[in-house]
């Protein structure tokens, strides 16, 4: 099994409520920030950007990655190292989005 499929699949059910602007402004739930927490408006615009970066980011992971392009081989780091690279790269990525988007 590849080494970050359960994060992925958990950060893909973290994700999609933000996405959906289920998540009320909170201090325990989503990207919290002065900006966000004093403006409904903006709470939701920025974790709808971050829910969808992370979402994106962990299927890129499960449905390409992990599943095809490279086979997790544990006796060989090189297969660890592009696996987190392709796991935290597009999350990254899509966190950079939401926090210019605040």
């Amino acid at each position: 099994m590849a080494p970050f499929v359960i994060p992925s699949s958990l950060f893909v059910v973290l994700g999609l409520p933000l996405v959906a602007g289920l998540i009320p402004p909170n201090r325990l739930y989503g990207v919290r920030t002065a900006r966000t927490l004093a403006d409904p408006d903006r709470w939701y615009a920025v974790n709808r950007r971050a829910g969808i970066g992370v979402v994106a980011g962990s299927l890129l992971y499960l449905g390409f990655v992990a599943s095809r392009l490279v086979p997790y081989v544990p006796a060989d780091p090189s297969t660890f190292a592009v696996h987190l690279a392709a796991f935290l790269g597009p999350l990254v990525l899509g966190l950079l989005a939401a926090q210019i988007s605040r």
